[in-house]
């Protein structure tokens, strides 16, 4: 299963929070929350466009996660992970070839790029 990699900002955030007190802590939180509640909720939001990488003739199932990880980098993964684990052990554990099980991973993401499309 792909695992996206944390951007250096968002790793840096982690490992500083980590250290805080538990004051310090809620200091943070609350002007995190504070910083947020500045943002215009009601502003038009630009909805992201996939970035389609072409399929390979040959493909593994991991190869192809990540393709979609990168052609949809909008998505949440978690929200993907239950599916995409499920898809991945039809393949291992059931036999299910390699290119049925991408075609299926294809559709799965396109129907959550459909629901984020439909949120914005």
């Amino acid at each position: 299963m792909y695992f996206p990699q944390k951007n250096s900002d968002e790793k840096r955030l982690v490992e500083l929070f980590h250290v805080l007190s538990a004051e310090q802590r809620e200091t943070v939180l609350a002007f995190m929350e504070f910083l947020d509640s500045r943002n215009p909720k009601d502003a038009i939001t630009e909805v992201a466009v996939p970035q389609p990488i072409p399929r390979p003739a040959e493909e593994s199932v991991v190869k192809a996660l990540k393709r979609l990880r990168e052609t949809y980098s909008m998505l949440d993964p978690a929200k993907l992970l239950h599916e995409a684990s499920g898809h991945m052990q039809q393949h291992l554990l059931q036999g299910k070839p390699a290119a049925e099980v991408i075609d299926d991973l294809e559709l799965l993401f396109a129907r959550h790029y459909e629901k984020y499309q439909n949120k914005e």
